[in-house]
């Protein structure tokens, strides 16, 4: 009882663990006392029944499965609401990106997301033959800024961006970026997807999973309820409104699909290479296959005679 009364103090402890928790808790403690007076009894009692000693049994079971439930509600709690697996164009065995949905993912970065993330391992020159021409990456990447040098005076100068200059970044360093935030670090999302579990599921749930707290959940002041969120309280509000971005090819910007085309560019940033490691994977099995077809024919040809011949050992001579 010692130990079911600890657990119950550091569930009502956590302020960011559920009311489920706590409810599946209370259920939990009679459970557990029943069963240990029941195992006690039974200790003393070396003749007890055999239905007591199935009531035993039963009670401990019980006792198991509720304390499943309340750590499987502690581990949401602590690493987020599952976000589940959505339908993505590129999530077949053969499907690829779909680069309109990429070229509509880089706007929304660059008029929402820009503000206050970074991705400074993705350059102009990626953009190219992706979701822009060549043209457009130059004009992207001459629009801004950058700071360059030492010129040959030792001093700092800005120029037009180039192709092979990273997407910029809107703070200097870091102190500069919890400053603006409170404290808050927005993350570099040049690997976003990669660095989370279960990255692009978990990335569109969370730009659209902003609610009021349930009962019996206090979130701080500064931060906003989010259950995909670990722990569930972000600092980033929600960003993504209906008619928030104007996309190039006049497709309606509601929240959802502002969601799904910026998860699917920070898919393709983290992993680029995605379609051409699936189109050499098919190369090869298809070579592999025809391959495979000419060692079997081979091996038929080889083996054949040497498999169907007879031998005859003359023991008289």
């Amino acid at each position: 009882m010692r130990s079911s009364a600890l657990l119950l103090r550091a569930l009502r402890g956590s302020g960011l663990a559920s009311c489920a928790a706590e409810d599946a808790a209370h259920k939990v403690m009679p459970a557990l006392a029943r069963a240990a007076s029941t195992s006690a009894a039974a200790t003393a009692r070396p003749a007890a029944s055999w239905a007591s000693r199935a009531a035993s049994a039963f009670g401990a079971a019980a006792a198991l499965a509720g304390l499943t439930t309340v750590a499987a509600a502690d581990h949401e709690a602590e690493h987020g609401l599952d976000s589940g697996a959505w339908p993505w164009s590129h999530s077949g065995l053969l499907d690829s990106y779909d680069h309109a949905s990429i070229r509509r993912g880089y706007q929304v970065y660059k008029q929402v997301c820009a503000a206050c993330h970074s991705m400074q391992y993705i350059h102009f020159r990626d953009l190219v033959g992706v979701a822009y021409t060549e043209e457009e990456a130059k004009a992207m990447a001459a629009e801004e800024e950058i700071m360059d040098g030492p010129n040959d005076e030792g001093e700092m100068f800005e120029r037009p961006g180039r192709l092979s200059d990273p997407l910029p970044a809107p703070y200097a360093n870091e102190q500069a970026a919890r400053y603006a935030n409170g404290g808050a670090y927005p993350p570099d999302l040049s690997l976003i997807c990669a660095a989370r579990p279960n990255g692009t599921n978990y990335v569109f749930s969370l730009l659209l999973g902003y609610k009021e707290p349930p009962a019996g959940i206090s979130v701080r002041e500064g931060l906003h309820y989010n259950p995909y969120f670990p722990g569930g309280a972000i600092a980033m509000p929600r960003m993504l409104a209906d008619g928030g971005v104007e996309y190039d090819d006049g497709t309606p910007s509601s929240s959802s699909q502002q969601s799904k085309d910026v998860s699917t560019f920070l898919a393709w940033a983290a992993a680029p290479e995605h379609d051409e490691r699936k189109l050499v994977g098919v190369k090869a099995l298809t070579v592999i296959g025809i391959m495979w077809c000419f060692a079997l024919y081979q091996k038929r040809l080889k083996w054949a005679p040497l498999k169907s011949r007879r031998v005859v050992v003359d023991v008289v001579n």
